[in-house]
């Protein structure tokens, strides 16, 4: 019988097989040629054939050939797209058809004389580049500051001495040795291998250690994963030692094949490029239209000369134009991505922050970022059907060992400190304290046992000082447990774990006693616990632990978990009631995978699991029905994930795929939003997305929804502000036009009016803070327009509202006698006044205005202070009264000006007030 997670290796190149004979292997790439290196076949050729191939000897290279292969193939990076330089991030904020049309509205307004009016678009267009390339420029020094801190170093041969050198500096034909604890360099055929365990789960995915066997040989198209004798760059030493010859260095390794594919692959879009490009075309085409229109009807009807409807085409382009919408824009992602950054999320590409609010899909790992990527002991089963639970997770021993009811066990229970001592004695891990900190080395599951004996007081150190180890048996696959033997007194004491089909039976109990105790394991592992069993003995120190091992007192079973990260089970939580759907893509089994995502809240039933060996990428049918249902797919390779994510998108879902391996960087490539751990992560993982995360925690990504939801809030609010604006200037204007009126507002006017209402209010509105209900609503559909219903009533309500109102004064005005001059003025100062009123309405689509703090946003009232003050100093200065047209109003008229511009604040009121009398209708009568 065989338990499943039953030894940390159990089986484990076995299992290995029958998954790739199955099509749902892990292997990362393909098998290419590893260019300088020679053939891809290291693995299936004799450690001597592989040294003379390379050049190469035992005894490593001397310096000097050394030098010269560094010099012929490059150092020994992973190949990463280049840093933009200042320029180029300088420029790619101009790649926006917005910022396309202002660029056409300038060669325009140079073309027929109006200097100003281009110099004005220009200082806009450099100040939207200068924003948004710093906040660029700001996040890739960060990302570079990670990639620096986290660079690794080798200990090579050369010239007959080990050295201890930079990682970069290795080349093809050194000998590189291997410990506990190291990152191994460069693609490696092993030499020597005791009992050498590595860690990939960054290249597969998968959180179990691989045991590496030296002197093993393979098919020439052997797995990439089954290959036992290979060490692959990027993979951790979790256990042994070793040396091996390097094979391939920098791009031709494993690694840095994927990572060439990764660079040179296209990216997601992010919703708001998509949304915004949509706009921009909706408001040239608009532009352009409107302007035709009005000066055919006005050269038709009111003979009109072209010259002079040339003119005020270029005044309805200008009014239309939200010139200060790039930059408000570029503020309220730059605001956001600030905010990010202190909440642990450093964003790389500044649509990203938007685009996570608009996630309607986390594709997440397991390994590493909903989990801690530390083993953990959660439970013991003792030989009298006692269970115990072990609080706390990860290395540090901090937490106790409880009884099922919550209460601590004993320090003096006899059962428990037998079971402690052997985890304690059978070990080869080393767990100290560091100062404030712990500090461990060694196979991951002996440092958990190390941390287990610790929380019940047992230290190894002090026991192996009593009773020294005289001899051991390392663990290999082929008999699935390892063993210690101490002094002790006359007699030598032999701790064992291993395997519980393997350990029970060298246990001295009878049938029905062996059956309970492998149930008891069988149960253990049903909930996704990896289980070791522990036996202990004594034996006359004479007989020593040749043959056999028999006769053995069962201890207990200890059941081991990857621990969840404490704060994930919440994180889930909330995106759950955001709208935001979260699966799990995973290399583990999928019996610990459904362990991890029933107790996270991501999957209910067995039937929510998809197993990878089952699922087709080219199945198109499939992958849809499993998107219908599944929620955690396991044993999945980097193809299926990627496949995966592709299918959701074509599905409608805007997703979002976090990761920290290499196995993810193509799904985080191609995903809306690529989100990498930064402590943990790997270089390919993290140039491959948009967002990186400093702190590793899976809760960032919440906190980046709801910056991202606030960040695109606040967008459309500024959109609102900006365009209703341009509404009732276009309304204005080209009504004055087709009535045959004289112009009522000119085009340097039509500048100066949106730079002293939109020019500082919109990035005052940038900055609204969250107010908390952000993540209490569904996410947007990934079809809806930046233009929706709610939107389109807005500004035709707004903006119809100030063009009326305006132009019934202008006529007023006219009519009464008053110069054009002056109806100007008056004009003026009233759009002033409405389009600042409206800035305080802008601050929300659905709340009242009256019932958000002005606390909660001071830039606003500044803004809205200093824009009118502005206006009124521009009224009173001789050099922009003549520039602009402007002269002194009488107190007077501002009275009556200010209450007609008071009169938009009770219309949107009352719009506001309808939309939610009939949202709550609707919520009654559904």
């Amino acid at each position: 019988m065989t338990i499943n997670g039953a030894s940390p290796r159990d089986g484990r190149g076995r299992r290995r097989s029958r998954r790739t004979e199955s099509g749902g292997g892990t292997t990362v790439v393909n098998t290419a040629r590893t260019g300088t290196s020679g053939p891809d076949d290291w693995h299936a050729l004799r450690a001597g054939t592989v040294l003379h191939r390379l050049a190469s000897t035992e005894a490593g290279l001397s310096g000097a050939e050394a030098a010269a292969r560094l010099a012929r193939d490059g150092p020994n990076r992973l190949p990463t797209q280049a840093p933009p330089g200042v320029l180029a991030i300088g420029l790619r904020q101009l790649k926006s058809p917005l910022i396309y049309v202002l660029l056409a509205a300038a060669v325009v307004a140079l073309f027929i004389g109006e200097v100003s009016d281009t110099l004005f678009i220009a200082v806009v267009l450099v100040i939207n580049s200068l924003v948004g390339g710093w906040q660029e420029w700001h996040a890739e020094q960060q990302r570079h500051g990670l990639q620096q801190m986290l660079r690794i170093g080798a200990t090579i041969l050369r010239d007959g001495r080990w050295l201890e050198r930079d990682a970069a500096g290795v080349v093809v034909g050194d000998i590189v040795s291997l410990e506990s604890g190291q990152r191994v360099p460069a693609d490696l055929r092993l030499l020597e291998a005791r009992d050498l365990e590595l860690d990939e789960s960054l290249l597969t995915g998968e959180s179990l250690p691989v045991v590496k066997d030296a002197a093993w040989l393979g098919a020439p198209d052997e797995a990439q994963a089954d290959r036992r004798n290979m060490a692959w760059a990027g993979s951790s030493v979790a256990r042994g030692r070793g040396h091996g010859v390097v094979v391939a260095t920098g791009a031709s390794t494993v690694v840095g094949r994927l990572a060439l594919s990764i660079t040179a692959a296209d990216t997601g879009t992010p919703p708001l490029v998509e949304r915004m490009e949509r706009f921009s075309r909706a408001i040239a085409w608009s532009v352009l239209v409107a302007a035709t229109l009005i000066g055919i009807v006005a050269i038709l009807v009111h003979d009109a000369s072209i010259g002079t409807m040339f003119m005020a085409g270029v005044a309805l382009a200008v009014s239309a134009i939200p010139e200060g919408l790039p930059v408000a824009i570029t503020v309220a992602l730059a605001i956001g991505a600030r905010r990010m950054t202190s909440r642990g999320a450093i964003v790389r590409r500044l649509p990203a922050v938007e685009g996570l609010g608009s996630c309607t899909m986390i594709a997440s790992d397991k390994t590493g970022t909903l989990t801690c990527n530390e083993l953990t002991v959660r439970d013991l089963w003792l030989p009298d059907g006692t269970r115990a639970v072990v609080t706390g997770s990860g290395y540090a021993p901090d937490g106790r060992i409880e009884d099922v009811t919550g209460a601590p066990i004993a320090d003096d229970d006899a059962r428990l400190e037998q079971l402690l001592t052997i985890a304690a004695a059978c070990n080869e891990g080393q767990l100290v304290r560091d100062g404030g900190t712990w500090a461990w080395r060694g196979d991951p599951t002996d440092v958990a046992l190390l941390a287990l004996a610790r929380k019940g007081g047992v230290e190894r150190e002090a026991f192996v000082a009593q009773h020294p180890a005289v001899a051991g048996i390392a663990f290999e696959p082929e008999h699935r447990y390892s063993a210690s033997v101490h002094e002790r007194g006359q007699a030598m004491w032999i701790a064992v774990k291993g395997a519980p089909e393997r350990v029970l039976a060298m246990c001295d109990m009878d049938e029905a006693q062996r059956r309970d105790a492998l149930a008891a394991a069988t149960e253990m592992a049903g909930h996704g616990l990896r289980v070791l069993a522990l036996a202990s003995g004594c034996r006359p120190a004479s007989t020593g632990i040749v043959g056999p091992l028999s006769g053995l007192r069962w201890a207990g079973h200890l059941g081991l978990i990857d621990p969840l990260r404490p704060e994930v089970a919440v994180a889930v939580r909330r995106c759950t009631e955001a709208g935001v759907r979260v699966i799990m893509l995973t290399g583990d089994h999928p019996v610990t995978a459904f362990a991890i995502a029933r107790e996270l809240g991501i999957a209910d039933r067995v039937e929510d699991v998809v197993n990878g060996q089952d699922l087709r990428c080219n199945d198109e049918g499939q992958l849809r029905c499993s998107l219908a249902s599944g929620r955690v797919y396991a044993r999945v390779t980097p193809e299926q994930k990627l496949a995966i994510v592709r299918a959701a998108q074509r599905a409608g879902h805007f997703v979002a795929v976090t990761g920290d391996g290499v196995n993810d960087a193509p799904a985080l490539r191609h995903a809306n939003i690529g989100v990498a751990m930064g402590r943990g992560g790997t270089d390919v993982a993290r140039d491959a997305s948009d967002v990186v995360l400093s702190d590793d925690s899976f809760a960032t990504i919440v906190a980046g929804i709801e910056e991202g939801r606030v960040a695109y809030r606040n967008i459309r609010n500024v959109v609102y502000l900006v365009v209703a604006a341009g509404v009732a200037e276009v309304v204005t204007v080209g009504l004055a036009v087709v009535l045959g009126l004289p112009l009522p507002l000119l085009p340097a006017q039509l500048l100066w009016l949106n730079l002293v209402t939109n020019g500082i209010q919109d990035v005052s509105l940038a900055v609204e803070k969250r107010r908390g209900d952000e993540l209490q609503v569904a996410p947007r559909s990934p079809e809806e327009p930046l233009f929706d219903r709610l939107m389109l009533q807005r500004v035709l309500l707004g903006g119809g509202w100030m063009a009326a109102l305006g132009l019934a004064v202008f006529v007023t005005l006219l009519e009464s006698g008053v110069p054009v001059p002056e109806a100007r003025n008056s004009l003026m100062l009233l759009m002033v006044l409405m389009q600042n009123v409206d800035a305080f309405n802008a601050r929300s689509e659905t709340v009242s205005a009256f019932r958000i703090p002005l606390r909660s946003n001071y830039f606003l009232a500044v803004g809205v202070s200093a824009a009118l003050l502005l206006h009124v100093a521009a009224m009173n200065t001789p050099l922009l009264q003549r520039v602009l047209s402007f002269a002194p109003m009488p107190a007077s008229s501002w009275l009556p000006l200010g209450a007609a511009a008071f009169s938009l604040l009770v219309v949107m009121e009352a719009q506001k007030a309808s939309w939610r009398l009939r949202r709550r209708v609707k919520g009654t009568i559904t």
